[in-house]
């Protein structure tokens, strides 16, 4: 499948420029690692993807990682990319994973923000799709009324204002159906062999996401060249809390 991209090339003569691809997490789209892309703009060639079922991305039946990665792949190749570094949060983050086991001479290094090769068990979603749906079956028109029945499920305004990004003449951009579906296969992971791209782990130190031995044990086991940071006061959404850390981190990894 070929997805919904903004592909920003570098503005330097040299036509050798890496190029980033940027992946966002569920209920996200392209902007979300914006503050990202804007760090590295002019020096990279940016490429932001809306997932399946996501932003302005295709609708399909499935969310495996391998379709979805299969999906980013397609893309990269439309635009005749032939090396790149991934970054990719949450459940992106899974989907750079993923990458890495389909075109690991392609990948040259990984980023992975929050996430690791691990199937959670934790429902962290439950009440977003609760007040999901309760749009959907009300068939309101305004983002207004959205909002007053999204109240009703989710007390963080921050993740109201969130999801709202999808939300587009009275219907959510994502396929709510599909991902609530699929929510245990998104939760879900299937141990890969080892892999030996260079790869980046920055975890958010107030998130549980990677924060316990079984989440190091993962990655010590299927990924042979790591390393691990960490973002101090910092949650799962830690480059929109700390975007200044993690450029840094980035930076100081692909060495721009």
């Amino acid at each position: 499948m070929l997805l919904n991209y903004q592909y920003d090339q570098a503005t330097t003569s040299d036509n050798d420029s890496p190029t980033l691809v940027l992946i966002h997490g569920l209920f996200g789209s392209l902007s979300n690692l914006g503050m990202i892309a804007r760090a590295f703009q002019g020096k990279f060639n940016i490429l932001q993807v809306d997932v399946r079922n996501h932003g302005h991305s295709a609708h399909a039946d499935d969310m495996n990682y391998v379709s979805m990665a299969t999906d980013v792949l397609e893309t990269i190749d439309h635009l005749n990319i032939q090396q790149f570094i991934v970054i990719g949060h949450s459940m992106g983050g899974k989907i750079a994973m993923k990458l890495a086991d389909l075109a690991p001479t392609r990948l040259q290094k990984m980023i992975v923000l929050d996430m690791t090769p691990f199937a959670y068990k934790e429902n962290h979603h439950d009440q977003i799709f609760k007040a999901l749906f309760a749009v959907e079956e009300a068939q309101v028109e305004s983002r207004k009324d959205a909002t007053e029945i999204m109240r009703q499920y989710l007390k963080e305004e921050m993740v109201i204002q969130f999801l709202l990004k999808s939300w587009s003449k009275g219907k959510w951009l994502f396929n709510v159906k599909v991902l609530f579906e699929d929510y245990p296969t998104i939760l879900g992971w299937t141990d890969q062999s080892v892999n030996a791209v260079p790869t980046l782990f920055i975890r958010g130190g107030n998130s549980p996401y990677l924060s316990k031995p079984e989440h190091f044990e993962a990655i010590d086991k299927q990924f042979s060249n790591h390393q691990i940071q960490v973002v101090e006061n910092a949650g799962h959404w830690l480059h929109a809390e700390k975007p200044t850390e993690v450029n840094e981190l980035i930076t100081a990894f692909i060495g721009a």
